[in-house]
């Protein structure tokens, strides 16, 4: 099995699950366009969690794929899992607690892990072109 490709798949499936709440949210809550404010707003934490994914993954599944073409160190490997479990930890510290005005630790964790990893990414892939 391919990490790299299963990460990417692991990606697409989230945004895909997230866009499908909130689709079923819209229907559900009566709500075509927009949604309420209020942190505790179930499908306001359904449409955060989708659009914070979007926001990433697109990026990070172009990295990986970028990065699974050739040879990496055993570090990138890591930092290619990691990266996606923080994606799914963030939206999970956003759709589980009651609440998202108060800190999260999933939420932090997941954020965090995400910069940190997806920076290091980053490097890899600045590592490969200045190796090519």
């Amino acid at each position: 099995m391919n990490t790299y490709y299963t990460c990417i798949g692991l990606l697409f499936l989230l945004l895909i699950i997230l866009g499908v709440l909130v689709t079923v949210g819209r229907g559900k809550f009566d709500t075509l366009i927009g949604h309420s404010p209020d942190p505790e707003d179930t499908l306001h934490k359904w449409v955060r969690a989708h659009s914070n994914t979007a926001e990433f993954a697109p990026a990070l599944m172009v990295i990986i794929y970028i990065l699974s073409l050739s040879p990496q160190p055993s570090w990138v490997w890591w930092f290619v899992v990691l990266v996606t479990g923080c994606r799914y930890l963030f939206a999970a510290g956003i759709l589980l607690p009651k609440t998202m005005d108060k800190p999260n630790p999933m939420r932090f964790i997941g954020a965090c892990g995400t910069y940190l990893f997806g920076l290091g990414l980053c490097l890899a892939i600045f590592q490969q072109a200045a190796n090519a």
